[in-house]
C-alpha cells in the first residue's frame, strides 16, 4: 500500500508550505537576499558531478554481439492504391438532400400571440391557405385567451405546436420541412399597444415528396379492377399527400360497396418514406371478395312487415346488383314507418360467385318493435276559433302490413267532429298511401254554417322529412251530404238548403326546395283539380274547381331568404248562387292575406256575411332575415300580402286588400315555429280588426 501513495505523493502539486521552507520563515531578509542577483556562497552552490560516477576515457568498450541480416538486392513495393470507398458511408451522403433556399417569408398573423412566417411565393407552398386555415383549428396557443397567458405558458404550448406543424407539413407531404420557434416580444407599430408575448413560427416546406410504388393488393383481380383503379385517382408521380390517400381510400370503398362488393376489405394505407428519392410508396392490401345481386329480403318479423312487403319499400329489384346506398336506402325507408324502434340491414350470401357470374346475396332485416298504440290530444283557443279541444286514438299497423285505423274528435266553438279513418301506408310503392275517411262534422265560421257527412277516399305519393320528392302527386273521390245556410246575424235566420255533393280530384306537385318545412331555394309548382256535380232542390250543377300555386325561395348572402308566393284559382261551369258555401272561394288568414280574419277577405251580402266567389287571386312576399341570436334559430320576418276574391269565375280585381306586418321564426329541430303580427292596410272598421296575430309550426308558404 505504502509505494501507490509515493507514487501519488510524487506527482501531486506542490503546496505554499513546500515552496516557503522554514528558514524563510526565521530569516525572511536573509532568505530575499538570495535572489537580489549576488552570487550565492560557495557552500551553498551544489555540485552536480557528486553523484555521477567517475569513468576512465582509456577504458575499452564492450564488444557488440555478432548480428547477421540478409538485405535483399531488390525489393519491390506494391504500388499505392487509395482506401476503397465505404458504399454505406456513400449512400448516406446522397441520402442528405439539400437543403432548399430559403424563400421570401411573410408574416401571417393567426392571433395577437401566434405569427407564421411562411413563403410569399405560392409556388413554394401552394396549400399556404389551407395550411393556415387547419393549423388554426388545432393550434393550441389559438385555443388560449388573448391576454390569459404568460411567456412560460406561451413556450409550453409553443413546443407543441412546432410538434404539429411537423405533422401537418408531412400531411401534406414536406418531409424534409424545417420549423424553428422562437418565443418574444414584437412591435406592433401602435404606442398604446401591449407588446405581450409572441410565438413566432418560421416554416421552411422544402421540397414536396411525389407519390412512389401504389400496392392495392388483389383489386386487379376483381371483375371490375380496371374499373376500380380508376376510381382511385392516385398515381405514381402525383404530390404525396395524406389527405388524399384517405380520401381516395373513401372513394374506393363507396365504389366497391356500389358496384357489387358487399364484402371487401381494404387494410388500413402503409406509406414506405424514401428521402433519397422524395417519394413515398405507398401499401393498402385491397381484397374484393366477390361480386353479387340482391336475391331477396328476408325480415325475422314476417306476421308483422314480411320479406315481401320490404321489398315493395326496396329500390330495387331481385337480381339488381347490390349497392350498399340500396341497403341503407331499406334500413331509412323501414325506420319512415314509424314501427320499428331500431333495425339492421345485413347482406348475406346464399350463392357463391362463379366464373363469369356474380353471387347471390340476401337482405337480412332484422328488427325491434315500437309501441304501435297512440293517443293525443290538444286544447287551444284562437280570437277566431274560439275554444278547441282535440284528441285522437290510433294503431298503426292494426292491419298488418302498416294498416292503420284512427279515431278522432274535436269539440270546439267553432267546430264540432268525430271521425274514423283507415291508412295503409306504402301500398302498391314506396311512399304511395291508401287513405278512407269517414266524417261528420258542424262548422261555423264567418261565412257558413254547415252540417256535414262524408265518405273520402285518395291515393298519393307523398313526401316526407326522409324522403322529399321532387314530384308528387294525389287521386281522390268524394261524396257528401251537407245542410248549410250563410251565418245568421242580428238575429236574422237564412234559410238552411241541403246540397248532394260528388267529386273526383287530382294533384300534382314539382317541387325543387331544400327543405319540406323551411326552404331557402327553389321553387313549388301545385295544381289542382276537381270536377264536381252538385244536387239540391231538385236540380242539379257540374262545374270544375281549379287552382294553382307557385312559391319561390333565394337565398341572399349567408342569412336573409327571399320568399314569394302567387296563388289562383276559379271554379267554372256554375253560378256562385248554386254552389254551396263550403265549396266556394274565400281568402283571408294566416296562409293566405295576413291582417284580415279567417275567410273575412272577398265579397259580402247585404247583411255583411262573407259570401265567398268563383275567383280567387293572392300574392305574398316576404324576408326572413336572420338575426344570430339563440345561435342563429331566431329570425324577423317583414311581410306584404294581397289578394282579391270575385263572384265570378275570372277575377275583376274591383276590391283588392292589402296586408303588411312583420314576424319572427324560431327554428327548432322539427321545424319554425312561427309568429306574425299583421295589420289591414285598407280594413274595412266594420269587419276587419286593426291587428291580427298567427301563431303556427312552418312558414306561411
Amino acid at each position: 500500500m505504502a509505494a501507490p501513495l509515493a507514487a501519488q505523493a510524487q506527482s501531486a502539486d506542490p503546496t505554499l508550505e513546500d515552496l516557503i521552507p522554514d528558514s524563510a520563515v526565521e530569516d525572511p531578509e536573509a532568505w530575499a537576499a538570495q535572489f537580489d542577483g549576488s552570487p550565492p556562497a560557495a557552500d551553498e552552490v551544489a555540485d552536480p558531478a557528486a553523484d555521477l560516477t567517475e569513468l576512465d576515457p582509456d577504458a575499452p568498450m564492450d564488444e557488440l554481439a555478432d548480428m547477421d541480416l540478409d538485405w535483399p538486392d531488390e525489393v519491390e513495393l506494391p504500388p499505392f492504391e487509395p482506401p476503397a470507398a465505404d458504399p454505406d458511408a456513400q449512400m448516406a451522403l446522397e441520402a442528405v438532400p439539400l437543403l432548399p433556399m430559403l424563400p421570401d417569408s411573410e408574416l401571417i398573423e393567426v392571433n395577437s400571440q401566434l405569427v407564421l412566417a411562411l413563403p410569399q411565393d405560392t409556388e413554394f407552398f401552394p396549400e399556404r391557405d389551407a395550411f393556415v386555415d387547419r393549423f388554426d383549428g388545432l393550434s393550441t396557443i389559438e385555443a388560449l385567451e388573448n391576454g390569459d397567458s404568460n411567456a412560460a405558458q406561451l413556450a409550453a404550448r409553443a413546443r407543441a405546436d412546432e410538434e404539429l406543424l411537423i405533422e401537418l407539413l408531412r400531411v401534406y407531404g414536406y418531409y424534409d420541412s424545417q420549423v424553428i420557434r422562437s418565443v418574444g416580444g414584437m412591435e406592433t407599430g401602435e404606442p398604446d399597444a401591449d407588446g405581450g408575448p409572441v410565438v413566432r413560427f418560421d416554416v421552411v416546406p422544402g421540397v414536396r415528396y411525389r407519390f412512389g410504388q401504389i400496392d392495392l393488393g388483389e383489386l386487379s383481380t376483381a371483375p371490375d379492377g380496371p374499373a376500380l383503379r380508376e376510381t382511385f385517382a392516385i398515381e405514381t408521380g402525383d404530390p404525396l399527400s395524406s389527405d388524399r390517400i384517405v380520401e381516395q381510400q373513401f372513394a374506393l370503398d363507396q365504389a366497391l360497396g356500389e358496384t357489387g362488393y358487399p364484402f371487401a376489405e381494404i387494410d388500413a394505407p402503409e406509406l414506405l418514406i424514401d428521402h433519397r428519392e422524395t417519394r413515398g410508396d405507398l401499401t393498402m392490401a385491397v381484397r374484393p371478395k366477390g361480386k353479387y345481386v340482391i336475391a331477396g329480403v328476408n325480415s325475422n318479423l314476417p306476421d308483422f312487415l314480411s320479406g315481401e312487403h320490404l321489398e315493395t319499400i326496396g329500390r330495387f329489384e331481385t337480381g339488381d346488383i347490390y349497392q350498399r346506398s340500396l341497403e341503407l336506402d331499406l334500413r331509412r325507408a323501414v325506420t319512415a314507418t314509424g314501427l320499428v324502434s331500431s333495425v339492421t340491414v345485413t347482406p348475406r350470401e346464399v350463392a357463391p360467385p362463379t366464373s363469369g357470374t356474380p353471387g347471390e346475396v340476401v337482405l337480412d332485416v332484422a328488427m325491434t318493435q315500437a309501441k304501435l298504440r297512440t293517443v293525443a290530444g290538444a286544447i287551444g283557443y284562437g280570437s277566431e276559433e274560439g275554444f278547441r279541444v282535440e284528441a285522437s286514438w290510433e294503431h298503426r299497423n292494426l292491419f298488418p302490413p302498416e294498416g292503420a285505423l284512427k279515431v278522432r274528435g274535436i269539440l270546439g266553438t267553432r267546430e264540432q267532429l268525430g271521425g274514423v279513418s283507415f291508412k295503409r301506408n306504402n301500398f302498391g310503392g314506396r311512399d304511395k298511401v291508401l287513405t278512407i275517411d269517414a266524417y261528420a262534422s258542424a262548422v261555423d265560421t264567418e261565412a257558413y254554417d254547415a252540417r256535414t257527412v262524408a265518405l273520402r277516399g285518395s291515393y298519393e305519393r307523398l313526401s316526407n322529412l326522409l324522403f322529399q320528392k321532387p314530384f308528387s302527386w294525389a287521386l281522390g273521390a268524394e261524396i257528401l251530404a251537407t245542410d248549410e245556410r250563410n251565418r245568421v246575424i242580428g238575429g236574422i235566420p237564412r234559410p238552411r238548403q241541403t246540397y248532394f255533393v260528388g267529386s273526383v280530384f287530382g294533384r300534382a306537385m314539382i317541387d325543387t326546395t331544400d327543405s319540406l318545412l323551411d326552404p331557402q331555394r327553389g321553387f313549388r309548382l301545385t295544381g289542382f283539380v276537381a270536377p264536381e256535380v252538385s244536387r239540391s232542390a231538385g236540380s242539379s250543377d257540374y262545374y270544375v274547381r281549379l287552382q294553382a300555386d307557385a312559391s319561390s325561395y333565394q337565398l341572399v348572402g349567408d342569412d336573409i331568404v327571399l320568399a314569394g308566393r302567387l296563388r289562383a284559382a276559379t271554379i267554372q261551369g256554375a253560378p256562385i248562387d248554386r254552389i254551396a258555401p263550403s265549396r266556394r272561394l274565400y281568402a283571408g288568414g294566416g296562409g293566405s292575406i295576413r291582417g284580415y280574419g279567417y275567410q273575412a277577405v272577398g265579397p259580402r251580402n247585404d247583411l255583411g256575411e262573407p259570401t265567398g266567389g268563383g275567383s280567387l287571386v293572392e300574392a305574398s312576399i316576404e324576408a326572413r332575415i336572420g338575426t344570430g341570436f339563440f345561435d342563429g334559430a331566431l329570425s324577423v320576418v317583414p311581410f306584404l300580402d294581397a289578394g282579391s276574391v270575385s263572384l265570378g269565375s275570372t277575377p275583376d280585381f274591383r276590391f283588392i286588400s292589402y296586408g303588411a306586418g312583420v314576424g319572427v321564426r324560431y327554428e327548432t329541430g322539427f321545424g319554425p315555429i312561427r309568429v306574425d303580427v299583421g295589420v289591414p292596410l285598407n280594413r274595412n272598421p266594420l269587419f276587419d280588426s286593426p291587428v291580427a296575430v298567427y301563431v303556427s309550426l312552418g312558414q306561411a308558404f
